[in-house]
């Protein structure tokens, strides 16, 4: 069954037992577009709504504000206003988006430490007060341009033990805290709390007992100096694969206790957090179109993390071969340069058992940067042939380019049925009005779903 979302969006409502690879399936069954080979995106708006039920289950006291640069989709960000959360915008465009949308100013954080006067400009006259800083000369800026803003000390904490760490560029050194606290007295601004962020794709939870009471000590400075903190802001780093690092699960374990160690619920303190791929990264599965192939000496790819001598790499005379496919890093696997993510090749109809032989992946544009894996054991591939990619929700399509003239890939969303009557109620909440039946040939946006028997809608808190 299809529905029409409005704007040329059409959503295939599916049934629930459907797995990734059937979708991809039917899909490829139903192109029916002037270039039938292009790669596009399976995006399962299931997942995205059962994520968010997990929040509100484990996290019950963090409000999400979903990092909009990590995937600025306009159905996702949509479904997200719908679900009562809200934004972590670092620019005037995003900042727009969102108001757009019809998010509330309130509902927006002004996260960008560093921000241009002529943005900081557009968040006063629209309303938007909630905002990070980590400097002096921010300090200044912020008091010429919005007075009124409240305000939340960004402090650098030990983002070691993340895929991306931002300490290098933001954040406040704690010596310096005091110091920024008696710059933004002296000023008149008000400071309502702290933020901080463990780094992008944290793989170790122990980084938020380090934050958590670094903030903590900076709060007592605070309340020192005659502050009235109100909100802490735990940034992101949350994990959003099945395959990470660390579940999402053990981060709570680890979170839960220390939150009500150092802000108890009897504090009255308010706690955001900042969740991008956390939200994103599963929902998304990219699939492409093999477009050329060479075949050439297996040899050729030693030192690339082959090892002679195994039973797929027999000796140096067996042919490899290098796949050319119709994305790359110049499009949704930017995230393998900017991300420092991991991707896996899946071949959409092979055999368990097909022999396997060296192979690399390379992508469209001339350049010769333009590589998504130089060693992989894959069965052999014919020009054609389809491969998809789990898991590129986070970081991918949000900074993609054109590039070489390479368009970006198509989107195709889809439901489980079961999910369904959930995001029809949140969609019509935000005022989207959902027309169904809808017969159309060939659907323009589609993708997977896997949903509970039932889901009531959960949302944010206010």
């Amino acid at each position: 069954m299809k529905c029409s979302l409005g704007e040329d969006v059409i959503l295939d409502i599916l049934e629930d037992q459907l797995s990734c690879v059937d979708v991809i399936e039917r899909k490829l069954c139903a192109l029916g577009r002037e270039d039938p080979d292009d790669a596009f995106y399976i995006v399962n708006l299931a997942d995205v709504l059962l994520k968010h039920k997990k929040w509100v289950s484990l996290l019950p006291r963090i409000e999400p504000f979903y990092a909009m640069k990590c995937n600025c989709d306009p159905v996702v960000l949509k479904m997200l206003a719908g679900l009562g959360i809200g934004f972590d915008c670092a620019s005037k465009i995003e900042m727009q988006t969102m108001l757009g949308m019809g998010v509330p100013p309130s509902k927006i954080v002004y996260a960008n430490p560093c921000k241009q006067a002529s943005h900081l400009r557009f968040s006063e006259k629209h309303g938007i007060s909630l905002m990070t800083f980590d400097n002096e000369l921010e300090l200044h800026k912020i008091k010429e341009l919005h007075p009124a803003a409240k305000l939340l000390l960004r402090i650098r904490t030990d983002d070691s033990k993340s895929l991306c760490q931002l300490g290098i560029k933001y954040g406040a050194p704690l010596k310096q805290c005091r110091h920024l606290l008696s710059v933004a007295h002296a000023l008149n601004l008000n400071i309502i709390g702290v933020s901080f962020h463990v780094g992008s794709g944290c793989y170790d939870a122990s980084a938020y007992a380090t934050a958590i009471s670094a903030a903590r000590s900076v709060f007592n400075v605070a309340v020192e100096m005659g502050f009235e903190f109100s909100m802490l802001d735990i940034g992101g780093g949350f994990p959003g694969a099945p395959d990470a690092a660390i579940t999402f699960e053990e981060v709570c374990s680890i979170l839960n206790p220390l939150l009500e160690e150092h802000f108890p619920v009897s504090s009255g303190i308010r706690i955001i957090a900042e969740p991008g791929r956390y939200y994103s990264a599963s929902a998304f599965t990219l699939v492409v179109n093999v477009v050329a192939c060479r075949s050439v000496k297996a040899s050729q790819f030693n030192g690339n993390d082959l090892t002679i001598g195994t039973p797929e790499y027999k000796d140096s005379d067996e042919l490899g071969f290098m796949y050319y496919i119709n994305d790359g890093v110049y499009g949704s696997f930017n995230c393998l340069v900017f991300d420092h993510a991991t991707v896996h090749p899946e071949v959409f109809g092979a055999e368990q058992t097909a022999p396997k032989f060296p192979s690399s992946i390379w992508g469209p544009t001339c350049d010769s940067l333009d590589c998504i894996t130089k060693s992989a054991f894959l069965p052999k591939i014919e020009v054609g042939q389809w491969l998809y990619f789990r898991n590129m929700g986070a970081y991918t399509c949000s900074a993609a380019s054109t590039f070489n003239g390479f368009n970006k890939p198509m989107k195709y969303y889809t439901i489980s049925i079961s999910c369904w009557p959930m995001l029809k109620k949140v969609l019509e909440k935000i005022g989207l009005n959902v027309h169904w039946p809808c017969h159309i040939s060939v659907d323009h946006k589609t993708a997977i779903g896997n949903g509970p028997e039932s889901l009531e809608i959960i949302t944010s808190a206010p």
